[in-house]
Formats: C-alpha cells, sequence, structure tokens
C-alpha cells in the first residue's frame, strides 16, 4: 500500500511540471471573451494541485483502516492526467 502510494503521488508530483505551463496558457482562452465555458476551464486545470494535496492527504490517513476506499481516493487525480494523454493523444491523429 505504501509502494502504491508513493509511486501515484510522484507521478502526481511529475505532472506538476507540465502544469504550471498548462495552466498559464489556459488563460489564452479568455482572448475572445469571458463566459461560463471559458471560466469552468480555467478553473478545472487549476482544481489539480488542489485536489492532489487533498487527495494525498486522504489517502494517507484511510491508509491503514480502508485501504480500498484510500486507493479509490488516491486516483481521483488521475482524472487530469488521463484527460490530458487522451486529449494529446487525439491531437497526434
Amino acid at each position: 500500500m505504501k509502494i502504491f502510494l508513493i509511486i501515484s503521488q510522484f507521478v502526481y508530483a511529475v505532472c506538476l511540471l507540465p502544469w504550471f505551463i498548462i495552466f498559464g496558457l489556459s488563460f489564452m482562452s479568455f482572448d475572445n471573451g469571458i463566459n461560463w465555458g471559458n471560466s469552468a476551464f480555467v478553473i478545472g486545470i487549476g482544481a489539480y494541485p488542489i485536489f492532489v494535496i487533498i487527495c494525498s492527504a486522504v489517502a494517507w490517513i484511510l491508509r491503514k483502516r480502508k485501504k480500498t476506499f484510500a486507493i479509490i481516493v488516491n486516483l481521483i487525480p488521475m482524472v487530469w492526467i488521463i484527460g490530458l494523454g487522451i486529449s494529446l493523444f487525439l491531437l497526434n491523429i
């Protein structure tokens, strides 16, 4: 269990490096004006590090009592990584 948490959180930390660039570029979505979709896009990208911190802390707290739930909680930030991976894959096709 500890190995899984350490490896997954290492992946999350590595993904924070490109996140800084993506978050900075996400504000370009406001070039055509401000609307609900642009705001949701920027907030969704900006929420990644918050979810990483919260989910990691909760997973470490729950790792002894509820192992399955700790794994599920720890995998929540993976949604952002999988979404980015899918979008990059689709852009290359």
